[in-house]
């Protein structure tokens, strides 16, 4: 192999052991994510139940997946932030507060789409 095609594989493999770190780090020290992965976990199976084609399941499963999107770079955000120090700063309270923010649109837009979704199979036709 050339010494491009070796340095893309070791970045790949580099970038998955770093994305792996990412998953456990916020596995281990934050609640919230932990709490919204098992219910994605839990919800994926009523998704292809709920789902009457492969549009509305990719919907139900993809706004699930935002969420835990969401919530690793609020973490994020937040662990920089602490980082920083413990004193209070009216910026970091704020790019803390936008971040729980971000974490609240995406529960509320997976709210709307399960809901759109079940309505529409539970009324319509």
């Amino acid at each position: 192999m050339n010494k491009r095609s070796d340095g893309i594989g070791r970045r790949i493999v580099n970038a998955t052991r770093y994305s792996m770190q990412g998953f456990s780090a916020a596995w281990k020290h934050e609640a919230a994510f932990r709490q919204e992965t098992i219910l994605c976990v839990a919800l994926t199976p009523a998704a292809f139940w709920l789902g009457r084609s492969i549009g509305e399941v990719t919907a139900l499963l993809a706004v699930m997946w935002l969420v835990l999107l969401t919530e690793l770079l609020n973490s994020a955000v937040e662990a920089a932030v602490d980082r920083q120090g413990e004193e209070r700063h009216p910026l970091s309270g704020r790019a803390k507060d936008m971040g729980s923010a971000a974490v609240f649109v995406s529960l509320s837009l997976v709210v709307l789409v399960w809901m759109s979704v079940a309505v529409q199979r539970f009324t319509v036709g």
